[in-house]
């Protein structure tokens, strides 16, 4: 029968890690691991840290806003419905007081009293449009309606739709905000997990790497010098043995057996025994 555990706890981690690995030893290889690239990297890292805690600082800033918004989206939308029913209920009501008077209206001059202007707000750097309502100083030409009868509720149709169209405006200008917010969210979340988990790693592994190979040279450097110090040691200490030889060779054969003094003559001499000379 078929397994059904679940996969191993660590199983994607494990995946990128690997990728992690592979990434940094493509890129280790066409480092060379020298001083300069060092500290040209420990750059790298400084300023990559550093975009990354203002991307977060962004992102945190995004999220309190988008909440807002998400906020006054439900609201707005709570009052809507209340709205939208008083508001066709009093048209309801005006065409029973004063009649069919849609032809009317339809007759009249079809000039916009309000407009939708447009706007841009700037939410940590991101520039979100704003939907604002202004009213263009148009008179009404039909004032006329309901001298017969139901004026007052015409009158109260009017208030009611305009109220109404304010907040569909406010509303549109919220779900366009919070649409644009979302995206730019979602872009500096992939900006801020790019860098955490690819970016840094990646330079924090070339550091690591040039690191190692460093030690490594100064230590092969160390060895080197033991080596020579130590064959040079080798070297003198045959030398010594080669003049002892001869000197014994010279002595046991009679010769005169010359002697060399490699000692300093100068620190056989105090410069406290001596006198001032005053010229």
């Amino acid at each position: 029968a078929p397994s059904r555990l679940p996969p191993p706890l660590g199983t994607r981690h494990s995946a990128l890690y690997l990728a992690t690995c592979t990434i940094n030893t493509a890129t280790m290889s066409e480092v060379p691991p020298t001083r300069m690239n060092q500290q040209i990297f420990k750059v790298k890292k400084k300023a990559a840290e550093g975009g990354y805690k203002l991307l977060k600082k962004k992102a945190d800033a995004l999220k309190v806003k988008f909440r807002d918004y998400a906020k006054a989206i439900a609201e707005t939308k709570a009052n809507m419905s209340s709205d939208a029913a008083s508001a066709f209920f009093s048209l309801t009501q005006a065409e029973y007081a004063a009649g069919n008077f849609k032809n009317k209206v339809a007759e009249g001059p079809m000039t916009a009293r309000i407009r939708v202007g447009a706007g841009v707000d700037n939410v940590a750097g991101v520039k979100i449009p704003v939907f604002t309502l202004y009213e263009t100083g148009v008179t009404l030409d039909n004032q006329s309606l309901g001298l017969v009868g139901g004026g007052k509720k015409i009158q109260n149709v009017r208030e009611k739709f305009t109220g109404f169209i304010e907040m569909l405006i406010k509303l549109a200008s919220l779900q366009t905000s919070f649409v644009t917010l979302d995206e730019a969210l979602k872009v500096t979340n992939r900006r801020v997990n790019a860098l955490e988990n690819v970016t840094i790693p990646k330079i924090q592994g070339v550091l690591d790497y040039i690191s190692r190979e460093l030690d490594e040279l100064e230590r092969e450097d160390f060895t080197r010098l033991k080596l020579v110090q130590g064959k040079k040691e080798a070297e003198i200490e045959e030398e010594q043995k080669r003049k002892d030889a001869e000197k014994m060779a010279a002595i046991k054969s009679g010769r005169k057996v010359e002697t060399t003094n490699d000692a300093d003559i100068t620190a056989q001499f105090d410069a406290q025994d001596d006198e001032d000379v005053v010229f």
